[in-house]
């Protein structure tokens, strides 16, 4: 009999696991909404998104930031944020604007276009959480929900996720 995909013959034990797994069967999860995400998004007229783009978006936030601000945020430099920000210029997601606290700053704020996308991904989250619950029943999501909850950091979830993946 073959191995699943991604399995090595004799790595993954039957039954309960390895701790490796555990890990890696979350960052599947991630992953499988993550990509089910994007083709929605590429379906709806933004197929250049890319996930960093989202971490990059909520850094932005509502009223805007500096390149080095969002560098902070994300936990990259400013040189590096400012290659997301150039990207997500062209795409028409973000405009660069005068900071009218101090006209020697750039602010970056959100376009239309950038709310579009955010408010696609959060609908999109929304219904593949449904689909979720519908394969798993909503108790066992609630429950699954929960006790992520509790094995997360007090601090909850950071924006520098993308960083710490790339390196």
């Amino acid at each position: 009999m073959a191995e699943p995909a991604g399995r090595v013959e004799g790595v993954v034990p039957d039954g309960d696991g390895a701790g490796f797994e555990l890990p890696l069967l979350l960052f599947a999860g991630f992953r499988s909404i993550i990509d089910a995400l994007h083709r929605e998004l590429a379906e709806h007229g933004h197929p250049d998104v890319r996930p960093a783009y989202g971490f990059a978006l909520q850094a932005i936030g509502r009223d805007g930031a500096t390149a080095s601000e969002i560098g902070r945020r994300l936990g990259v430099s400013k040189q590096a944020a400012g290659k997301t920000v150039d990207r997500l210029e062209s795409l028409g997601y973000v405009e660069r604007v005068d900071d009218p606290q101090d006209g020697r700053r750039k602010l970056v704020r959100v376009t239309l276009r950038g709310v579009d996308v955010l408010v696609r991904s959060a609908e999109g989250f929304d219904r593949l959480r449904a689909e979720w619950a519908r394969a798993l029943g909503a108790e066992r999501l609630r429950g699954l929900e929960s006790d992520l909850r509790a094995m997360a950091p007090a601090d909850g979830f950071r924006l520098d996720a993308a960083a710490w993946f790339n390196g």
